[in-house]
């Protein structure tokens, strides 16, 4: 019987062991594979059939075709859930933010900076309404403050990227983060349905539209969805105010951390002597850093192709095929949001909340269609 050395067995377990670990490795990436595979299929087959629908009948456009299609399948997603669903985040959220960043490739800075100012009143109007209306109106439809603070800033500001920049800051609830999060993608997906139609009725210009959808929808992916489905020519002024409109987050998130630092502070200590001040300042401190951190990375991509076109670094031969390319997989991102759509949780969350997120809707419409009339 041959025997092994001592120094030889030292060195062989782990070896052996490494190219254990190395199998597991490749294993567990193989399935990671498979499972992001089967979401994106499953996403794309969605959006490529609406990109095709979009094309034969172009008054009701793939975005359309793709958020309700995928609506319409959501049983289906949530019973292989475990399969589809890695494939379906990728879809829905990195997708959405190449397809958004890509759009960028037909503007230059200065257009950027244009948009940006010529949208500032509307924005600053709507904004203002949105946040009023949440608070009196929260009040008397008896809706919890947080709850009706995190409705409020998912409307004006940019829908669920601002309850999750806002929750932390003013510690709402799950529940409350959840109700939030429900009623603010119901009325994202009715944004998508009807406000091109909307639009059509009230005779506005692609850019009129444009300027409206991106004041007026708070979600980035109904804010394409609704201004692909009107008019191309809408998407880019619609993005661009858009993205803009999301750099209130970090305003937002600076005064409510002051107001809740001041609320705190006024409280009884006796009731709660275990709060200390200092605790209160640090946490205040972290809510500029909280805010940038939250700052969607899309915005800072999308920034980067703008200058890079207006450096002159992309062919104009290109941006055609980009913008086709942004657009389809725009649809497919909008199938794996609507394949998303929980019905059962919206029912759940009562209609005071929904109420209030249809009023605050209704209410930044007419302000943004008003203001942008009168300017």
């Amino acid at each position: 019987m041959t025997t092994v050395p001592v120094r030889e067995r030292h060195f062989a377990r782990p070896a052996r062991l490494a190219h254990t670990m190395s199998a597991a490795s490749g294993v567990s990436a193989v399935r990671a594979a498979s499972g992001v595979s089967g979401g994106l299929a499953f996403a794309g087959a969605i959006g490529l059939a609406a990109t095709a629908v979009g094309m034969a009948c172009p008054v009701i456009g793939a975005p359309v075709v793709a958020v309700v299609g995928g609506a319409l399948l959501s049983p289906l997603a949530r019973r292989w859930g475990g399969v589809l669903q890695p494939g379906l985040d990728v879809a829905r959220v990195r997708l959405l933010r190449v397809s958004v960043a890509l759009l960028g490739a037909q503007l230059s800075l200065g257009e950027v900076a244009d948009v940006g100012v010529a949208s500032l009143p509307v924005m600053l109007a709507t904004l203002a309404a949105c946040l009023a209306g949440a608070a009196l109106l929260g009040r008397c439809l008896k809706v919890g403050r947080d709850l009706r603070t995190l409705i409020g800033v998912g409307t004006a500001i940019c829908g669920a990227s601002a309850i999750a920049a806002t929750s932390p800051t003013i510690r709402a609830k799950n529940a409350d983060v959840a109700y939030a999060v429900s009623t603010i993608f119901l009325f994202n997906v009715a944004a998508a349905l009807v406000f091109p139609p909307l639009g059509h009725a009230l005779g506005l210009s692609p850019g009129a539209f444009g300027l409206f959808a991106g004041t007026a929808v708070n979600d980035m992916s109904s804010v394409v969805a609704a201004a692909s489905a009107y008019d191309p020519a809408a998407v880019q002024q619609a993005v661009v105010v858009k993205l803009v409109r999301t750099l209130m987050i970090i305003p937002i998130v600076l005064v409510l951390g002051a107001l809740v630092r001041d609320r705190e502070a006024s409280s009884d200590l006796d009731a709660e002597p275990h709060r200390q001040p200092d605790h209160q300042s640090r946490h205040l401190l972290t809510a500029p850093r909280r805010a940038v951190r939250l700052v969607p990375g899309f915005l800072v991509a999308f920034v980067l192709v703008v200058s890079a076109n207006s450096a002159g670094l992309l062919p104009v031969a290109s941006h055609e095929p980009l913008h086709r390319g942004a657009m389809i997989l725009i649809a497919v991102a909008l199938a794996a949001i609507g394949l998303a759509t929980d019905v059962a949780a919206l029912r759940r969350t009562g209609y005071r909340p929904l109420l209030l997120g249809l009023l605050l809707w209704a209410t930044v419409s007419l302000t943004s269609l008003a203001v942008a009339g009168a300017v």
